[in-house]
């Protein structure tokens, strides 16, 4: 039977650390995500409006088939700039692409990254000309370990879940046969993550454990068709995104790890109402460490794991919600 790694969580996958940073006082904050080596990476991109960095480079077509990071972060496009600061330390220490060794010409790291908007959550933007997402860039690099913080915290740290705080989530699974898949998202949805008249998640199906408070929507519960229940319809849409990152042991090819992105997705479909809308600007990101080969089994384990991936992505969605709420 698979189960929840030891800490269900990203870094259950062997070969990662995340740091974690926010700024109480702007309201915002960033999450890096640090391979051990350099890792096989893809994305998937769904929402109508997404903010990315270095995305084009990960198209299994391109020159760069790895990764030295990914970095997600709050405050919109300024949250760019947070893989800035990730990237100037690891090139620093001498991590990165080499397309020509040669002394006096630096590594390139490669750092791919998304971010979410939460310019409008209330914090303190008067940051005139110096935003502060390279330094807690820098700051959540610094900080990366096997812990993970959930709710408030990194990227997620003032986002809003529809109208419930959102925040960082994380969850994982071990197959029978040992391989691992985990997922960390931030949670800055349009849409409910909650099923309409009820303190049920959407993605009470997936849930292990009673982990994210083991509350089951009644089984006569009803609701109408464009019922969405706690989404940002007060009076008009906010900006929004949920951005994510998918991980596992297994060893993928970009390809592979393309198709783990792309059925990743599902986990959001399964756990927000609506989802992928133009106001959202989901990603989802997904990385191979390569510490266990696919093996005999090939594409169909590949498919396993996409099909975990994405439950552990709505468990994911579903506990980052349910931790900010029970911070108050």
């Amino acid at each position: 039977m698979a189960l929840p790694g030891e800490n269900n969580t990203l870094t259950d996958v062997a070969g990662l650390r995340v740091g974690q940073a926010h700024d109480a006082r702007v309201r915002t904050g960033v999450t890096v995500i640090v391979p051990d080596e350099r890792a096989v990476c893809a994305v998937d991109v769904r929402g109508g409006g997404p903010g990315t960095r270095e995305s084009d480079a990960l198209a299994a077509h391109t020159l760069v088939d790895a990764v030295d990071a990914v970095v997600l972060s709050g405050g919109s496009s300024y949250g760019l700039a947070a893989a800035d600061g990730v990237a100037a330390e690891l090139g620093a220490s001498g991590r990165g692409f080499s397309l020509i060794a040669r002394e006096g010409v630096p590594v390139s790291p490669v750092v791919p990254g998304a971010i979410l908007y939460d310019l409008a959550n209330g914090g303190e933007k008067d940051w005139g000309a110096e935003p502060p997402y390279q330094a807690l860039g820098r700051e959540a690099l610094a900080a990366v370990s096997t812990s993970v913080a959930l709710g408030a915290a990194g990227a997620g740290f003032g986002a809003m879940a529809g109208t419930h705080r959102g925040g960082t989530g994380s969850a994982s699974i071990v197959t029978e046969d040992g391989f691992t898949v985990a997922a960390l998202v931030c949670v800055n949805a349009f849409g409910s993550v909650k099923v309409p008249g009820s303190e049920a998640y959407w993605a009470w199906p997936y849930e292990i454990n009673g982990e994210f408070g083991g509350v089951r929507a009644a089984a006569d519960h009803t609701f109408a068709p464009e019922d969405w229940g706690a989404a940002k319809l007060n009076p008009a849409p906010r900006e929004n995104t949920t951005i994510a990152c998918i991980a596992t042991d297994a060893a993928l090819t970009p390809p592979q790890a393309q198709r783990l992105a792309i059925m990743a997705q599902d986990g959001f479909a399964r756990a927000i109402r609506p989802v992928h809308t133009p106001y959202d600007g989901d990603v989802v990101f997904a990385l191979s460490t390569a510490r266990r080969e696919l093996g005999e089994g090939g594409d169909f384990t590949l498919t396993r794991l996409g099909s975990l991936a994405a439950d552990c992505l709505a468990r994911a969605i579903a506990r980052g919600v349910h931790a900010a709420s029970a911070a108050g």
